[in-house]
């Protein structure tokens, strides 16, 4: 199978979804908290300090700082703000309830595996561990000096865990775990940069030898390595000695987990076999917005506020309430920073905009042009905008937009409720010809990326968003009138004001 395979095989249709009815199994729901029992456990600090650095200023590339004095409370205080619970919500009328997270996630279903290796923190025994969000602690699988390709201190493997998603959204469900494998780096790159850390992302690894070395369970597929380093990080002489492995034994999720055999094969398909080095992409084509943004909206909102009070809306307030063109610009501005890995010299998502409710700014579609656009893989940028802040070319369709929206994303009001909605579409053949098959990760990390600095870009500006990964993907390229080498839709996501949800516990 090629990732061209499984694309075509995974789009929406009225066709395909009338053919394939899908019920879901409550009864064979899978558990949303892994654990390793038979490991020690350690605590990490209740309610950790709260990054008061504004939001958006570390979403256009500020930075924060820490003061945390030992590793128990850096660590604490990094996952309690990219990977915790946040709140939780009712069923129903009755007395049961489930749990929100800090990172979203496609149907709350949780995917994304939060494991990490220490080396030299203050406080804390170096090893290998696992995040257990249930109760903000940390697995011990291993104690001692265990195998660092690394001298970072800090490094995370993020893990997928395809069943989780495979439940509900069936084939599709690879594509939700790459998403929401991009959101969850994004969760942890911010909350490092605002306790004063930089991350590296590293997408290009061999699967099977990672797998390995970090004693993976086999549901587990890993995606993205992320190392940290920064003055903040309160760090030691690293212990001596070699590793003890505690291992554990990983809970099971389900009664009956259910293997997709699509799923195995476009992961198989995506995988890398050696340690061979990234290579270039070619440079994306360049534009420039021939209608300029304004300077991007100012937020006081801190860090740790926005990024704890983020919910997914289920809806949107419709009618006359519009956002402000300086809001969008913010919004985009966040979306369209610089990205840390090693797959990111060049971008490969551009967005599509539905606005249905911006001040100053007629209702359409265009698309987004950010302030400076790389040509190669060098540093040197090609001016697309005077104003520094991005543009919006002529509008590729004029006039209400709200119906059209909503039937591209599967008849979803909201996206027509919203006051913008966005369409993520990637160059994936320009990233497979850099990458192979490989690329088909990196644009889907990179699309999930992006959602999540619109969360909380959304978030510090008092308005609400969430992502949307069900569309009808060649309605979207023949509404966009996009041919196929001009790339494919990978994402949609809407902005605007949420409607209460009176289920939601804080």
């Amino acid at each position: 199978m090629t990732w061209r395979e499984y694309h075509e095989a995974t789009k929406h249709s009225v066709e395909s979804l009338r053919r394939a009815p899908h019920g879901l199994d409550w009864a064979n729901m899978p558990d949303p908290f892994r654990h390793y029992e038979g490991v020690p456990v350690l605590d990490l600090p209740s309610d950790p300090p709260v990054p008061q650095t504004p939001a958006l200023g570390l979403l256009q590339g500020g930075s924060g700082f820490s003061t945390a004095a030992d590793g128990a409370t850096f660590l604490s205080q990094l996952l309690f703000n990219s990977a915790a619970v946040s709140a939780s919500k009712r069923v129903g009328s009755t007395a049961n309830r489930y749990a929100l997270r800090v990172n979203p996630s496609s149907g709350n279903l949780h995917p994304t595996e939060f494991h990490f290796r220490t080396r030299g923190l203050m406080d804390w025994p170096d090893g290998q561990y696992h995040y257990r969000p249930s109760a903000h602690m940390a697995e011990q699988r291993a104690v001692g000096e265990v195998s660092f390709a690394s001298d970072a201190p800090i490094v995370f493997l993020l893990t997928s865990i395809a069943w989780r998603e495979a439940w509900k959204y069936r084939d599709r469900a690879y594509r939700y775990c790459l998403h929401d494998a991009g959101h969850a780096w994004q969760a942890l790159a911010l909350a490092a940069r605002a306790m004063g850390c930089e991350t590296q992302a590293f997408g290009h690894f061999p699967d099977d030898a990672v797998a390995r070395g970090w004693r993976l369970p086999d549901d587990e597929w890993p995606m993205l390595l992320v190392e940290l380093r920064g003055r903040a990080i309160p760090v030691r002489e690293p212990d001596a000695g070699d590793a003890v492995w505690y291992d554990g034994q990983a809970n099971p999720l389900s009664a009956e987990p259910i293997v997709y055999p699509l799923l195995e094969s476009v992961q198989h398909a995506t995988k890398l076999g050696d340690g061979r080095g990234i290579p270039a992409a070619e440079p994306a084509g360049s534009g420039s917005g021939e209608m300029q943004l304004p300077a991007p909206a100012a937020s006081a909102r801190a860090f740790g506020e926005v990024v704890r009070g983020r919910r997914s809306a289920l809806d949107f307030v419709g009618g006359a309430r519009s956002m402000s063109l300086p809001q969008l610009s913010a919004i985009l501005a966040a979306a369209s920073q610089p990205l840390a890995a090693d797959f990111a010299g060049e971008r490969f998502v551009q967005l599509y905009l539905y606005v249905h409710r911006v001040d100053g700014l007629e209702p359409g579609v265009y698309r987004y042009w950010p302030a400076e656009e790389k040509v190669g893989r060098g540093d040197t940028p090609a001016d697309v905008s005077p104003s520094g802040f991005g543009g919006l070319r002529d509008q590729i369709k004029r006039g209400d937009q709200r119906v059209a929206a909503a039937g591209l994303s599967l008849g979803q009001d909201l996206a027509g409720n919203a006051c913008v909605a966005f369409s993520m579409i990637a160059d994936i053949e320009r990233a497979a010809r850099a990458h192979g098959d490989r690329g088909y990760r990196y644009v889907h990390f990179e699309a999930g990326a992006i959602g999540q600095r619109l969360y909380l870009a959304a978030e510090a500006l008092g308005l609400g968003a969430t992502g949307i990964g069900a569309f009808y993907d060649d309605q979207v390229h023949r509404y966009l009138n996009l041919a196929p080498e001009q790339g494919q839709v990978v994402y949609h996501f809407a902005i605007g004001y949420p409607v209460p949800d009176p289920r939601l516990d804080a």
